[in-house]
């Protein structure tokens, strides 16, 4: 059974951890020489997952921001040549985004930069206690409980 004050000390702590997580995501980010902020990187793994170039409305809403930011993102990731605005092959006045070949190559580089941080992240920990954290993130990220017998 948890107390308020139990489950405020959890917060915190999952907030501290949240933040540790996003220092350390960044500096293996930096460290990989790409020139993409983390908020960039974030749009690049967004657009991956769509079968076709999305919309900039539709980019703003699977990142659950404005479009002006999604633009802002956008502008700087075209620059660098990671990303390019094409016609909508139906409608000309819709733009849609898709990732270049550059773009690729970098989703690819910072792929290693995550799996590198979350290694620094977890270098504590032993395969046990690994495997013990999975089962919790999965219940947590799922928000129902783990299968019986699958409970830490």
């Amino acid at each position: 059974m948890t107390t308020p004050d139990s489950d405020g000390l959890l917060a915190e702590q999952l907030l501290r951890f949240t933040r540790r997580v996003h220092r350390i995501q960044k500096r293996h980010i930096e460290q990989s020489g790409l020139g993409v902020t983390p908020a960039q990187s974030r749009l690049l793994r967004t657009l991956a997952h769509y079968g076709s170039p999305p919309r900039m409305a539709d980019l703003a809403e699977r990142l659950e921001v404005v479009p002006r930011a999604v633009t802002s993102l956008v502008d700087g990731l075209e620059v660098s040549g990671k990303v390019r605005r094409v016609p909508d092959p139906t409608n000309r006045r819709v733009i849609r985004i898709e990732l270049t070949d550059d773009g690729r190559k970098a989703l690819r580089e910072l792929r290693e930069a995550r799996r590198s941080a979350a290694a620094e992240i977890l270098e504590p920990l032993t395969q046990k206690e690994r495997a013990v954290l999975g089962v919790l993130l999965d219940t947590l990220v799922d928000g129902a409980a783990p299968e019986p017998g699958k409970r830490c």
